[in-house]
């Protein structure tokens, strides 16, 4: 008799979903003998980042809380470079809806598909991962997890280790002198939860990609009285309403004033740091840890998965990411098939040989529009070697072009922007009013709202 392999996932978000939707696909088909797997989650639901909470810090067992959610969070890119490819908002909602739906919203649809399928049987809830080793005589992998459930530690042993934990929940937290002494409200956008908190004062935020964009939005919409956006090399650029602005490199603190790079100065009564987010994998021994940063391609991943000195570690969803839910499908369709050896991977050197091209065309990708473009042609390498259901890749990096110039044209609207489905060639209707005076982001109240559509040529 043959003896099972078995596959542990680390994480329960949409990377360690995808790829229990992956196994569950192939059973679905007929496939004989797949692995046992056993699903390791920290929280006490599926989601990973798109479980929202109130807590910060630690959670009720005294672990590091995962989510950077927050309260008001809207999609900040269209919803149809979002969709699955076998399973749109439509057939999900039973109606088309805009482009840009709020946090509730979107997590409904994550969990419609889920809610599909019977995978939660292999997810084991509340049991953070303490310390993974790798037996080069076995070729096994030892997996010690804390049950908080029983209270007790459990080590297994697995031939594959699936590591889709994230990378965007520990926070960078740089220093600048003086903050010890900010009489204020600081935190990192990792422990942002409720705009509210900051009406009618006078912000400063840190940072200047994504978070700092959306939180600087956010807060506008929930009445901050102003806000200030510190940048390091380059601001971001839009034509921002009055009430934001953007300044060079913060320097140093002295009591409750911020002094920047140009000489100038300015009080605050709280900081946010928009300042990213750290590789930590602390549970892995220091030879499986992919020690990187935040990069279209990171190195010694084969085809972005496959760790290069032991193929048997898979990480999911490690990239910078334009794309997300279907890349992860890829991603995971493309390890399942190397794990129950449909796909063989090349020798070292051959796989060294891609990886040394790719990293050579992500360096080549100066512009925005060419990082899209490379990691289109990345998702388009994935689906191509495996049976994942062929989507549009291509026009959804044109999607995602159209919503870069939107932003650009007006920051604080572009969420008002249509687009068409590019699974089942649907416009999305309008929103009703403005996202700026929307502020009830439930998705019983989304769903209730009166969607115009729009008349608009394919």
């Amino acid at each position: 008799m043959i003896e099972k392999k078995r596959i542990a996932i680390l994480g329960a978000g949409p990377s360690g979903l995808a790829q229990l939707r992956a196994f569950e696909a192939a059973r679905l088909q007929g496939v004989e003998n797949l692995p046992e797997i056993v699903c390791y989650e920290k929280q006490n639901d599926i989601g990973g980042m798109w479980n929202y909470t109130w807590r910060t810090g630690l959670d009720k067992h005294g672990e590091p809380v995962h989510g950077s959610m927050y309260r008001y969070l809207w999609s900040n890119g269209p919803k149809e470079c979002l969709e699955f490819a076998d399973y749109s908002f439509e057939e999900h909602f039973g109606q088309p809806i805009p482009s840009y739906p709020p946090r509730a919203v979107l997590k409904d649809y994550i969990m419609g598909r889920i809610n599909k399928q019977d995978i939660r049987k292999y997810i084991k809830f509340e049991c953070p991962v303490r310390w993974v080793t790798f037996d080069d005589e076995t070729q096994k992998f030892t997996v010690t997890v804390m049950n908080h459930k029983t209270e007790q530690q459990e080590t297994e042993e697995f031939d594959y280790v699936v590591v889709a934990t994230g990378h965007f929940s520990t926070p960078n937290m740089p220093y600048f002198e003086g903050l010890d002494q900010f009489p204020g409200r600081i935190l990192h956008a990792h422990d942002f939860r409720d705009a509210l908190e900051f009406e009618g004062r006078d912000i400063l935020l840190v940072g200047s990609s994504y978070s700092a964009e959306d939180i600087a939005t956010q807060c506008y919409k929930y009445g901050a009285n102003s806000i200030t956006i510190s940048y390091r090399s380059k601001p971001l650029g839009f034509e921002w309403p009055e009430g934001i602005k953007e300044v060079p490199l913060l320097t140093h603190f002295d009591g409750n004033i911020a002094h920047f790079k140009d000489g100038t100065s300015e009080e605050f009564d709280a900081i946010i740091l928009c300042t990213g987010y750290q590789f930590h994998f602390p549970f892995l021994e220091d030879r499986l840890r992919l020690q990187t940063h935040n990069c279209l391609y990171p190195e010694n991943l084969y085809k972005g998965i496959f760790w290069q000195e032991h193929p048997q570690l898979i990480y999911l969803g490690m990239q910078d990411q334009y794309f997300t839910f279907n890349m992860f499908d890829a991603q995971a369709w493309l390890a399942r098939d190397y794990m129950i050896d449909r796909f063989e991977l090349p020798n070292e050197a051959d796989r060294q040989s891609d990886m040394d091209q790719w990293q050579a065309k992500r360096q080549a990708a100066k512009t925005c529009y060419a990082s899209i473009d490379f990691q289109a042609s990345y998702v388009r390498d994935l689906v191509n070697l495996t049976d994942y259901p062929d989507f549009a890749v291509e026009k959804q990096a044109e999607i995602l072009k159209e919503w870069q110039e939107d932003k650009k044209e007006d920051i604080m609207g572009f969420r008002e922007k249509s687009y068409r489905s590019t699974q089942t060639n649907t416009l999305a209707p309008q929103l009703p009013k403005p996202w700026l005076e929307i502020k009830d982001d439930t998705l019983e109240y989304f769903l209730s709202l009166n969607f115009e559509p729009l008349k608009k040529e394919a």
